[in-house]
């Protein structure tokens, strides 16, 4: 396998576009809905995207992002992107963290140094971790694959080869959105490599044998598909337009900096732990580094394509299919789903399952310490 440091370098020229577009944005009427009961706010946006045109400083988050150990692998064909941190200790674990949508390799940020160095934090050095974060294809810096058919499932595999070619053998996986999806698929896939997996989100198409055969559902089973049904009801648009139409919502968001900023930022009010204030737990520089790495990539359609592939290749299970690995769960209470431990254990060995006292749906942002724990527990007695 190929591998090449790599170094992010964003021209001049792209942030003076950039820059361009915004001031001559074409703003869309107001309703007379209240704030942000329709989407979006705009007054907020207005003034979220004139601080990304004024005041925002891409090179100092670049600077940043720089410090982190990056790479390029040519991986079966697919080039991927990738964090490859070492950790502090005797005997670091390897461990590969997958990001979802609308994030990337820059939510981990904070999680990294809490598993590489746990000791910096009052941890246990026996607890540090290698950990490997690849951008998923399509993503930032990870071109999108050149076939189509690239679901979870084959991600799981390039992650295989990935961790094989870095020198792991076996590993463990952990992940929350898409990324919760691949650490699944590399447990049903490879069982050979993956000494379990963490997850903090249980993908939605996930779906167990619940035949005649099959043990009736719970109560609390029907109240939670239920819940699901309403929430993909009411706030789901955004899945099923990337599931079904990826290229027509494309041409707009690779189009528009402010489109995509409203697309992505309402999304990171809506599912976390904010009380509707999202500048309560990002700041407008954190969420602009990840906004801005999707527009100066220009990987927003490459990345909604993967949900038309997961569509397709959905994580169903037959009757009486079990995954071997062990598998931890962190139920955070703002997550936009909250599955009974009951319906994960009709097909995973579920380990470790815990209720947390606060966060949503990007916990490694909202939570890094938090996620950190959990993460460090479920794996402590795999390590061996």
């Amino acid at each position: 396998m190929q591998i090449e440091p790599f170094h992010i370098a964003v021209p001049d020229a792209d942030m003076d576009d950039l820059r361009r577009r915004i001031r001559a944005t074409r703003w869309a009427p107001a309703t007379p809905s209240p704030a942000w009961q329709q989407g979006i706010d705009p007054a907020w946006l207005r003034e979220f995207v004139d601080y990304w045109a004024n005041q925002f400083d891409w090179r100092a988050a670049e600077q940043r992002l720089n410090r982190q150990p990056q790479f390029i692998a040519d991986v079966h064909g697919q080039r991927v992107h990738f964090i490859h941190r070492r950790g502090v200790g005797h005997a670091p674990y390897p461990l590969v963290v997958t990001h979802g949508w609308p994030g990337s390799f820059v939510e981990f940020e904070a999680l990294l140094e809490r598993l590489c160095d746990p000791a910096a934090f009052g941890g246990d050095p026996a607890d540090s971790f290698d950990v490997v974060v690849p951008s998923l294809p399509g993503f930032a810096f990870s071109p999108a694959p050149a076939q189509p058919g690239t679901s979870a499932f084959q991600v799981a595999d390039l992650w295989v080869s990935l961790m094989s070619g870095l020198g792991y053998r076996r590993f463990g996986a952990q992940g929350g959105d898409l990324g919760a999806g691949v650490s699944l698929a590399l447990a049903a896939r490879h069982p050979q490599a993956v000494d379990g997996v963490h997850l903090n989100f249980l993908p939605s198409s996930y779906e167990p044998a619940i035949g005649a055969a099959q043990r009736p559902l719970t109560s609390e089973e029907e109240r939670f598909l239920r819940e699901k049904n309403d929430w993909a009801a009411l706030e789901g648009g955004y899945a099923h337009m990337h599931a079904t139409k990826p290229l027509t919502l494309a041409a707009s968001l690779n189009d528009s900096p402010v489109g995509l900023a409203a697309w992505i930022a309402e999304k990171f009010r809506a599912w976390s732990d904010c009380e509707g204030d999202v500048e309560r737990v990002f700041s407008k520089d954190e969420l602009l580094t990840n906004i801005s790495l999707y527009w100066y990539t220009q990987c927003i359609g490459p990345a909604i394509q993967m949900y038309w592939e997961n569509r397709l290749q959905p994580m169903r299970f037959a009757e009486g299919q079990r995954i071997v690995p062990p598998v931890g769960f962190a139920r955070f209470p703002k997550e936009i789903s909250h599955p009974p431990r009951s319906w994960l254990e009709r097909t995973f060995n579920v380990a470790q399952w815990t209720d947390m006292p606060g966060g949503g749906h990007f916990a490694a942002m909202e939570k890094p310490d938090l996620l950190a724990a959990e993460i460090r527990s479920f794996f402590r007695p795999l390590r061996t």
